[in-house]
């Protein structure tokens, strides 16, 4: 369990932090640039909870935890001889495929672009969505340097689309989807 009884410890005061390993590296290190941003994409998760409730705000809560799961994941470079690390697993990405499928069941097909928009819920889900897409790309750039569970890279894929499905539900289940018109402003 994690007991923090300090909240500041200066010994990032020179632009360095610890990995999971405590190894000590840059703070804009490729690896904490990755978490800081699943970290983010967190925080933007919270705000959207603000705008919902019942059976997305529960989706959204556990959501969150496995983004501590995943910054576990990502701040621990390899298995530590002592105990296991925590990675994110194949059923937490499979859990999100399923709550994609069964809210999609629910949308009309789309024949535009969503635009971010429509009611402040939806609104915030695609500003998470977006930096949850920042945090892959961030993820895949540290994967041309160092081995990645491939697990991680696959849940926060599958975040964004489901975000993005959460938008569209909680814009009244696409009724209020704000749609792309090509060129309308020429």
């Amino acid at each position: 369990m994690v007991q923090l009884t300090r909240i500041y410890t200066k010994s990032g005061d020179k632009g360095s932090t610890s990995l999971g390993s405590g190894k000590r590296v840059k703070k804009h290190d490729l690896r904490v640039a990755a978490y800081g941003t699943v970290d983010e994409a967190n925080a933007a998760i919270g705000v959207a909870r603000l705008h919902v409730s019942g059976d997305l705000d529960a989706m959204l809560n556990r959501i969150q935890n496995d983004l501590f799961d995943l910054g576990a994941d990502l701040c621990q470079p390899e298995d530590p001889k002592d105990y296991p690390a925590l990675r994110v697993i194949e059923a937490q990405v499979e859990r999100l495929e399923q709550e994609i499928d069964r809210l999609n069941a629910e949308l009309q097909p789309l024949k535009s672009f969503v635009l971010s928009g429509g009611t402040p819920a939806a609104a915030h889900l695609h500003l998470a969505r977006t930096i949850a897409r920042r945090a892959e790309r961030d993820i895949t750039a540290l994967m041309e340097h160092e081995e990645i569970n491939p697990a991680a890279l696959r849940y926060i894929n599958r975040l964004s689309d489901l975000l993005f499905v959460m938008a569209r539900y909680a814009n009244d289940k696409g009724q209020a989807d704000v749609l792309w018109v090509p060129g309308k402003n020429r």
